[in-house]
């Protein structure tokens, strides 16, 4: 039943029925006045109870009329207070997008240092953990076997350029000889081709001078690249073979260094066509995903997707000036392939989650606050992209929603 004035006032009519009252105006069953209202009013609103009323047993009457009539503090209840919450500004800025992994770093170089002659393995010329640059002497196999075959392959050049000088003054004689029938073609045919043998042999003696240069050389290892040594795997005076498997030295490239990652493959053309409008920058993280270790630029992806994981692997170079990215080490990554320019952001505190759908709570200038679903595009660092539902400049609340309901008064504690 509809509760209006005129319903709040019959309650008070009735309530003073059950109760004593001295005033006169009570008598003859007449309703006495309200509490609060002078017996000399009740002339002008003398009402007189209905004779159902009357012949109600107090009890019955009272459980009827009691319970349905709101009571006075309910009537005079004060204004509800201002809910306390925190609040930020709707504002247009430009937010990153970003496309998120996790890789690992491996040497921008990596080079295992073998032996490429027999020998004894006479000395290790750098320390564990230095830094060496291309060309600088790793190591020494012992060169007297080989400075021993390079003389001797010198030696035998020199004699078959010997020979070879004696054969052509006696091709020489000879031709001269046969022009003047004092000697047969036969022997001048012979005496040519002695000569073509021993330039064959010289050809084959600079090629053995050339190998026992080679194998000379390679006495003293040097490093075929820039980087930092590692754990030394033999010790000097060990004998090694050419043959053998374990290097002497392993040399990893950590200046620039690699971090290789994986996206899914549905994130390959936009990231190819970010790339065609230049560098995208990378940045690495800690496994905490906040210590920020390096950035650095996308290198390239892999020219194939793994079927079997629905990926492509990404390359990315890092300067790594500070030695903080090591190889084998897992990172979290950060790919940028773009920006929103001029869009607008809130907190992503702000966003609350509803049956139907996204929303927020706004903050009218008359202090009340609104529900106002919203579109969220994305979310990146903290800030909610959104692409409907607010306008720049408007007030969101942050913290503070679960007390909160449309129409409350609300204050502002802190701004966001």
């Amino acid at each position: 039943m509809p509760r209006g004035p005129s319903w709040s006032k019959l309650c008070k009519q009735n309530r003073a029925i059950l109760m004593s009252c001295t005033c006169p105006a009570a008598a003859g069953g007449a309703v006495p006045p309200p509490a609060g209202i002078p017996c000399a009013e009740a002339g002008r609103m003398r009402f007189r109870a209905s004779p159902l009323l009357r012949a109600l047993p107090a009890a019955l009457l009272a459980a009827w009329l009691l319970p349905a009539c709101p009571s006075q503090a309910q009537q005079a209840a004060p204004a509800q207070a201002a809910v306390p919450v925190t609040a930020a500004t709707v504002t247009r800025r430009d937010v990153p997008a970003y496309i998120r992994g996790i890789g690992t770093v491996q040497a921008f170089q990596s080079v295992q240092v073998r032996a490429r002659v027999d020998g004894t393995l006479m000395q290790v010329a750098v320390k564990e953990g230095q830094d060496v640059s291309r060309g600088d002497l790793i190591a020494v196999i012992d060169p007297r076997p080989y400075r021993a075959a390079l003389d001797a392959a010198l030696a035998k050049k020199q004699q078959d350029e010997a020979q070879i000088a004696n054969a052509q003054a006696d091709l020489s004689r000879y031709a001269a000889l046969a022009r003047q029938n004092y000697a047969s073609r036969q022997q001048v045919d012979t005496q040519q081709a002695m000569v073509k043998q021993l330039t064959a042999q010289i050809a084959g003696d600079a090629a053995a001078e050339e190998a026992a240069h080679l194998n000379l050389s390679y006495c003293f290892v040097t490093a075929p690249v820039q980087g930092r040594i590692g754990l030394r795997q033999i010790d000097a005076g060990n004998m090694v073979h050419a043959t053998d498997t374990a290097p002497i030295i392993t040399i990893a490239q950590i200046r620039p260094i690699a971090v290789v990652f994986a996206l899914p493959q549905d994130d390959l053309p936009r990231t190819a066509a970010a790339m065609e409008k230049g560098e995208l920058p990378v940045t690495a993280f800690a496994s905490d995903g906040t210590a920020v270790l390096d950035q650095g630029t996308l290198l390239t992806p892999d020219n194939t997707i793994d079927s079997g994981t629905g990926t492509v692997r990404m390359k990315a170079v890092f300067p790594n000036p500070h030695s903080r990215l090591w190889p084998g080490q897992f990172v979290n990554v950060r790919l940028q392939i773009g920006t929103d320019r001029n869009a607008l952001a809130v907190p992503d505190q702000a966003v609350q989650h509803g049956p139907d759908g996204l929303y927020v709570y706004t903050i009218q200038p008359d202090g009340t606050v609104a529900r106002r679903t919203v579109e969220v595009a994305r979310t990146e660092d903290g800030m909610a992209v959104i692409s409907s539902g607010l306008e720049a400049g408007q007030t969101v609340v942050t913290d503070g929603q679960s007390r909160l309901q449309a129409g409350m008064r609300a204050t502002t504690v802190a701004g966001g």
